[in-house]
């Protein structure tokens, strides 16, 4: 993959937050859920790829920051206490989004979480 390619990959990240906040305020909150787990899987991908040139074929936000924390030790507050909830929710997201209703009040948390913790930790 080249660093082109890289760059694609976090403007995609970015792009499925805007999306995310989009789809939340028309209240079309199981895809808002879907593109907030996509954001966080792609921005983890594109630190894989800055700092080993590649990145596993996994949808596991836990299993891309357990492989994360070798470069960024921080990152494994991410699956510690309340911040492990919030990561397996998203998870769970990239799944159940197609198969369940999502609430206002889950969804604005995972995104407050996202926009607030994760971002943070994660800083691409």
């Amino acid at each position: 993959m080249s660093s082109k390619e890289a760059e694609l990959i976090k403007r995609r990240a970015i792009a499925f937050l805007k999306n995310a906040q989009q789809l939340y305020t028309q209240e079309v909150y199981d895809l808002a859920a879907f593109n907030l787990e996509q954001h966080c899987e792609l921005l983890l991908k594109y630190l894989l790829f800055y700092y080993e040139g590649f990145y596993p074929k996994t949808h596991s936000l836990t299993e891309l920051i357990q492989r994360l924390q070798r470069f960024k030790k921080e990152l494994g507050e991410l699956l510690q206490g309340e911040n492990l909830l919030y990561i397996t929710k998203l998870e769970d997201a990239y799944v159940n989004s197609r198969l369940r209703e999502y609430s206002k009040e889950e969804v604005g948390l995972l995104l407050k979480f996202v926009k607030e913790v994760f971002d943070k930790y994660v800083e691409a």
